[in-house]
């Protein structure tokens, strides 16, 4: 098949992507980055654009089969009003001028990104595709963003938004910068260490994204593992993993002070479970949080 990605440049895209390749497909994708960085070769193609505005690249999501959007800025830094705004236009624009894209005549699959953020803080809940939306800015960004690719319904697309946990993986992501701190000896858990997280596993994720390029689901899907773990217990794994002391906390109004808002999606408790990609029978290579640490630390001190 013809897969189209945004965002490919990133942590998940590229790993996508080398699997699209193995797998025989033919990709072309589209990022921010000036040069291909190794995203280019037989059967894929790199395009860089900036896909908050239209362009020549929305030619190639017309004539894709599966669209995979994964572009958005990190949220990963301080939330400042104009760093709100390119949060948002990188996700929301991106998402909108998507679904003008499409082939009016439809038979597209548009897998779209959203986030466990939509959920806010489920407190003790536990939180499925049925659970309501939440408050707070990551919970209106995450539900403006299911919205604009809703609209490539309207174009006779299948339409999934996939609703990412914190994605676990050796070479990128949140996980490495868990190991910095704990190199450092400063690991331990935020806040309470009583809030839920939801993670997943980046073979996991990958293979769910594969799995829903054919499975016959629209509308939200939460890409989580089967098993969340309170913050204080994914310290407790690390630190044993890592043979590193895993008790120094790092207080709730410290990570406000050093943080700003964006502490508020560290200390949010999300107890979220994958629902619909178990009762469609997806199995998960990782579905605790040991099996998946000894699988990405091996060999790592």
């Amino acid at each position: 098949m013809n897969v189209f990605i945004t965002g490919i440049s990133g942590f998940v895209g590229r790993h996508l992507a080398t699997a699209l390749v193995a797998s025989g497909h033919r990709v072309v994708g589209v990022g921010g980055r000036r040069t291909p960085g190794g995203l280019d070769g037989e059967n894929i193609r790199y395009i860089p654009a900036d896909t908050t505005r239209p362009g020549p690249w929305q030619e190639e999501a017309a004539q894709a089969d599966i669209i995979v959007n994964l572009a958005g800025r990190t949220i990963a830094r301080r939330w400042t009003r104009s760093y709100k705004k390119e949060l948002y236009d990188s996700r929301i624009e991106t998402t909108r001028h998507l679904a003008a894209a499409l082939r009016p005549d439809g038979g597209q699959v548009l897998l779209s990104t959203s986030a466990t953020g939509f959920y806010g803080d489920g407190g003790e809940g536990v939180l499925t595709e049925k659970s309501p939306v939440g408050t707070g800015f990551l919970a209106e960004l995450s539900h403006d963003w299911e919205q604009a690719a809703r609209a490539a319904e309207d174009r006779g697309a299948r339409v999934c938004c996939m609703r990412f946990g914190v994605v676990l993986g050796a070479d990128g992501g949140a996980l490495v910068e868990m190991l910095r701190a704990f190199r450092r000896g400063l690991g331990g858990p935020l806040g309470s260490g009583r809030q839920w997280f939801s993670w997943i596993h980046i073979q996991d994720l990958v293979e769910a994204i594969l799995f829903l390029m054919t499975a016959d689901l629209t509308g939200p899907v939460n890409l989580v593992a089967p098993e969340p773990v309170r913050q204080m217990d994914l310290a407790r794994a690390l630190g044993r993993h890592l043979g590193k002391p895993a008790f120094i906390p790092a207080p709730s109004p410290l990570l406000r002070l050093a943080l700003g808002e964006m502490a508020s999606a560290l200390l949010a408790s999300q107890r979220v479970v994958p629902h619909r990609l178990t009762a469609a029978s997806f199995n998960f290579r990782y579905p605790d949080i040991d099996s998946a640490l000894t699988a990405l630390l091996e060999g790592v001190h």
